[in-house]
């Protein structure tokens, strides 16, 4: 077989059909040294296209990955390719980030691509994800459980990464190296059974194979037409979720009233890090009492209220800023005095009030007296009484007076501080 002419016209008119990039275009190659990244970047440059070549060094493999460097920079050498080298610290920032060695390996590579093309005007970053590639994802986000997506395959096209290659196999791509005669380097890691993908590899699809020899051929069609129809499924979820969603809120009986609610609910909560089972279990509440609260690894919160479940992003720190500036007027209190009734407005007797004012979030155990009455009252159970969401209660700041609270800000002062008839100044707090 002339893998050299046949690997060439398929890429070629892969690239045609998918609209990757044009002869104008400048196109940056990821280049690790393995077999896979040296024969993209020979095929593009046999092609005509306008190449340049980064290399990530993530020093994971001691002296393999300096070797790798090296053979990349007599590459682009013989090549004449302008290279860009770069090496990160790849455990630590794993340390730091508290992350796997893989996801901070990927973390990296990708910083560091949109960098070189923001900086350096490249168009596209070619990687060399090939057809077998694509089926390894595939059967990794099955095992894992996914949506439709997830059994789509790796796309040819996301934003500015491109893949080329993935028209053709792995047999594919090695017959092509060995009929330049090219040599590459072998990433011992790629052989050894530690990691997920390289389990599918070497065992699964290797057993797969011996019930059905084109199995692979067979996923790759399937992922093919699940991401054509992924296409008619994205915009008739995107309708869906107008529908649905209003901010950052879910209306509940709208939610019910679709098709699938459970395949809703999914495509609008995987993007914020919850995964299937927690949708599940999000799904199943909603016939339960409100207060329900679920917690996605990427630090958002869904809480199952009234009406709605509630989304928001999980505060990293203390919030000790108020999203809100409070003035204060001091005026004397006479008989033509005028009261406001406006929530966002309260007025205080100067001479009750028992100390300086301070300004914090309440917390538990925190109680008042509501304008108006004369026992004391949690402001927990207030803002229960309010029908205030988690979140809501979450973000609701009091003003006090001393330690005393003397209004719960936007919502009540405290009756101790009333204006009466005894009152001849009046301290006036406004919310803005």
């Amino acid at each position: 077989m002339n893998y050299f002419c046949l690997m060439e016209y398929r890429v070629a008119q892969f690239i045609k059909k998918e609209k990757l990039f044009t002869f104008d275009d400048k196109v940056l190659v990821a280049l690790s040294g393995g077999g896979d990244s040296v024969a993209l970047l020979r095929v593009l440059l046999s092609l005509g296209y306008n190449c340049a070549a980064v290399h990530c060094n993530f020093h994971l493999r001691g002296k393999e990955s300096g070797e790798d460097e090296e053979f990349v920079c007599r590459l682009c050498r013989m090549l004449e390719v302008p290279l860009h080298l770069t090496a990160f610290d790849t455990r630590a920032y794993a340390r730091r980030k508290k992350i796997s060695i893989e996801m901070a390996a990927r973390e990296q590579r990708y910083r560091c691509f949109d960098k070189l093309a923001r900086t350096c005007g490249y168009a596209v970053i070619a990687v060399a994800h090939h057809r077998d590639d694509s089926v390894e994802t595939m059967l990794l986000n099955l095992i894992r459980g996914t949506g439709i997506h997830g059994l789509s395959g790796i796309r040819p096209r996301n934003g500015k990464i491109v893949r080329p290659l993935l028209c053709v196999t792995k047999d594919e791509v090695t017959g092509y190296l060995d009929s330049i005669r090219q040599p590459f380097i072998t990433d011992s890691t790629n052989l050894q059974d530690e990691y997920l993908r390289n389990k599918i590899r070497l065992k699964l699809l290797p057993l797969m194979q011996e019930i059905n020899p084109s199995v692979k051929d067979g996923l790759f069609r399937t992922g093919s037409y699940l991401n054509e129809a992924a296409t008619v499924y994205d915009k008739a979820i995107e309708e869906a979720k107008k529908r649905v969603s209003s901010g950052k809120s879910i209306h509940i009986g709208s939610l019910l009233a679709e098709a699938s609610p459970g395949a809703l609910l999914f495509e609008i909560l995987h993007p914020l890090g919850f995964n299937s089972a927690q949708v599940e279990d999000i799904l199943q509440s909603l016939d339960s009492q409100p207060g329900r609260q679920f917690i996605s690894p990427s630090g958002w919160r869904a809480v199952r209220d009234r009406e709605r479940i509630l989304i928001h992003r999980i505060p990293t720190t203390a919030e000790t800023t108020p999203p809100f500036r409070l003035t204060f007027t001091e005026k004397e209190y006479t008989a033509g005095f005028r009261i406001t009734v406006d929530k966002r407005i309260a007025y205080f007797d100067t001479d009750k009030l028992t100390g300086g004012f301070t300004l914090r979030k309440w917390g538990k155990g925190d109680a008042f007296v509501p304008f108006g009455m004369t026992g004391r009252k949690l402001v927990s159970d207030y803002l229960t009484d309010r029908k205030f969401s988690v979140p809501q209660k979450e973000n609701q700041w009091v003003l006090c007076s001393g330690e005393t609270i003397a209004w719960v800000i936007g919502e009540r002062t405290d009756n101790r501080f009333r204006i009466d008839e005894s009152t001849r100044r009046v301290t006036i707090v406004k919310l803005l």
